[in-house]
Formats: C-alpha cells, structure tokens, sequence
C-alpha cells in the first residue's frame, strides 16, 4: 500500500476527530420526529445532557438567568456544530472535487461528458446530462474537472446533511460512512452514489410521514439514477412495518415474498432485465453473493436482538432501521440473480450508520456494552483496511489517489 492511500487514511482520521466536536443528538427529534411508535417521549431523550441552573444562586433560582444561559449555551454550540460540520464537509468534498483519473470509470465518463456535450444519445438521466451539458457550456467543452466537481460537492453535502439530521451521534455515525466505503466509493459510480446520498437524506421525510417532500426527493434523484425508484415502495414498507403491531398475517406475506425470491428468480429477473436490458449476459449478471454484506447484516440483527427491550420495542426510528436492515439481508441472501445486488442492498443497509450508534447508546453500562462498541468499531475498521487493499484493482482503481492541484 503505497503513500497515496494515507490521504483516505487521514481523512477518515481528521473528519471523526471533527465530528466529535458535533453535539447535535438534541435536535435530532426534531428533524425525524419523536421517534416512539406506542407512546412515550423520544429514544434519543435518554441519556442527554442538558445545562442544569443548579447552583446559579436566586438569578437561578428566579429562571430568568438561565433560560438566558441556557440560550447562550445553546447558541454557542450550535455555532460550534456548524463550523465543525462544514469543516467535515469541505475535507470530504475537497478530497473528492479536486481527484483526477480516480476511478474506474473516471475516463468514461469523460468520455461521455464530450458525447453529451455534442449532443449525442448517452444512456444516462435527463437530470445528469442536462448539468453536464450546462456545465461545459459554462466553463468549455471537454472541461471535465468541474463537471466531476459539481457532483462531489452536491454528493458529500446529501451525505453530511443527512447525517447532522438524523445521526444522534454524529462522530459515530461518520465514522460508519467513511469506513463502510459508501463516501469513497462515491469517487467511483457517480450517478449512483449522488443518488444513494439523496436516498439517505430523504429518510427523514419517512420518519416524519412526511411523504409527498419524500416522493419528490426520490423523484429529484431519479433525474440522476433510476434505481432511486427502487425506495420509495421499500421506504414505505419498513415505515408501514415499523409502526404496526405484527399479526400472523404479516409473517405470512413474509414468508410468501421470500419464497417467490427463492422459486421465481427468473421473473424478477426479467422485470430487471425489461429497464436495464443492457445487463442481460453482461458481467454484472454473475450470480455472486455478498457473504461480506450478509455478515454485517446478521450481525447487525444480532445486536438488534440484544438491544430489542430498550431500542427496538417502542421506538419507531430503529424498528424503521431495522427492517431496512432486514430487506438488505433478504436481498443479499436471495438476491444473487440481481446484477449489481449490492447497489440495491446499499439504499437498505447504509440505514446501518443510523441504527447501530442509537443501538449502542441505549444499551446499559457495562461489560457487554463495551464489547459490542469494540465490535463495531474493530470491524469497520477491519473492513476498511480490507476496502482500501482492494481499491488498487483494475476495476475499482480508487488507488493511487491523483488530484489535479499536485499531479
């Protein structure tokens, strides 16, 4: 692993120390509602630490002095949340804006912008051609950089605002996107990861019930990649699932779905095949399954089964995540036929960096607690270094990292 790979390392390092500074787990309700489904204040209540007037004298004990310092307080670090969030996200957008010849497709769709800007047919959205054609009609044709840039700016800024929103625990959750590859792989696939991005920011529409805005953020992203699509009734079902009170019925259409995954593979497969007919007998159309994603899956449910009484029970926000989490498994599982699964697994399971610290923060102190937090940290950290020794293959090419402002 040559030197260039300590630019991720140390990205990834500088932009979790950033996000510590980031105490936002108190306005997380308020952007994805209380989160309980039966009842009861919000899950992300607990454990909060909020300035106390004790002490404060009769200025204290009259109110007035601490609602004025509590305001203060709040206002402080409400500055001090925004400044470390965007200095996360000039770092990520930075890194990923200024890249040249990263990525396996990189020079494709160079390749592509110069088609779109001739006006020739490419099989991309309207969304994506239309500001790759206005971009270069800005800065001249065959201008790649800024095209590349525009998209990892408007990538990263979904990314991060998605994760100041709903991520109660921001560092943590940080952490999960940078060391679950889902930013640095953003680097590669364009299109799909702005969407990807897109899909985790609308979530909080979901939590909300908040639809019609949902419905319309999908719609946004499907200008730029239609898998998107693919959420809107999979979003939807876990909501719907999440709130209910689980009857024999539903396990039943379960286990109908699971066995139509199982025996009619091959008409889902040309329902696939009748949008995306350019994957028919292509590499894509492999068969392989994910046993890495399937693992993070299972362990995932395993935790979740740990910290079901306290973090699955009543809150409507995990149970939410949960089942995302669940349909990820499902497809990674049964799955296979579909070409490129893990594109579709990932608009279920990034819902992971979301779900896993709100897991960890509601378990009791205590030696299991600290085990599981070794867990995920370890084996992020572990997948991580895995990720980065493949980035150097020829179809992934994330390796040597180049930028045009040294190289």
């Amino acid at each position: 692993m040559e030197s260039s790979a300590l630019v991720y390392v140390l990205l990834t390092a500088a932009t979790v120390l950033l996000g510590l500074c980031v105490e936002n787990r108190e306005y997380v309700p308020g952007y994805t509602g209380s989160g309980r489904s039966m009842g009861g204040v919000s899950g992300f209540g607990r454990g909060i630490d909020r300035p106390s007037c004790a002490g404060r004298g009769m200025e204290g004990a009259s109110g007035v002095g601490c609602v004025r310092g509590m305001g203060s307080y709040t206002d402080r670090r409400q500055a001090r949340n925004h400044i470390a969030v965007f200095a996360v996200f000039c770092l990520m957008a930075g890194v990923s804006a200024c890249r040249i010849a990263v990525g396996n497709d990189y020079w494709v769709y160079r390749d592509n912008f110069k088609l779109i800007a001739q006006g020739r047919y490419v099989s991309y959205e309207p969304g994506f051609n239309l500001i790759v054609k206005w971009i270069q009609q800005l800065f001249g044709y065959d201008h790649y950089l800024p095209v590349f840039g525009f998209f990892s700016i408007v990538t990263v800024f979904f990314f991060v605002r998605a994760l100041e929103d709903q991520g109660s625990s921001f560092a943590v959750s940080l952490f999960l996107l940078m060391t679950g590859g889902y930013y640095f792989n953003s680097l590669n696939t364009v299109r799909y990861y702005l969407a990807l991005a897109m899909a985790l920011y609308a979530m909080k529409y979901v939590l909300r019930g908040e639809y019609g805005k949902f419905v319309l953020w999908i719609l946004a992203g499907a200008l730029f990649h239609k898998s998107i699509l693919l959420v809107i009734p999979i979003y939807l079902l876990a909501r719907f699932l999440a709130a209910a009170k689980l009857k024999k019925g539903h396990y039943i259409a379960g286990g109908i779905l699971i066995v139509s995954l199982i025996f009619g593979q091959r008409f889902y497969q040309e329902i696939i095949f009748y949008f995306y007919p350019y994957y028919r007998n292509s590499i894509f159309d492999n068969g392989q399954l994910s046993y890495v994603n399937i693992a993070k899956c299972v362990c995932v449910m395993i935790l979740c089964g740990i910290c079901y009484r306290r973090s699955l029970r009543e809150d409507l926000n995990n149970r939410f995540y949960f089942f995302l989490n669940l349909a990820g498994l499902l497809v990674y599982c049964c799955g296979s036929f579909i070409p490129e699964v893990s594109r579709v697994g990932y608009y279920m399971i990034i819902s992971q960096v979301f779900l896993l610290p709100r897991l960890l923060e509601d378990m009791r102190e205590g030696m299991l607690r600290k085990l599981c937090c070794c867990g995920v940290i370890v084996g992020f950290t572990l997948y991580f270094l895995f990720l980065l020794r493949g980035m150097y293959a020829v179809d992934v090419r994330l390796l040597p990292y180049l930028n045009w402002i040294f190289n």
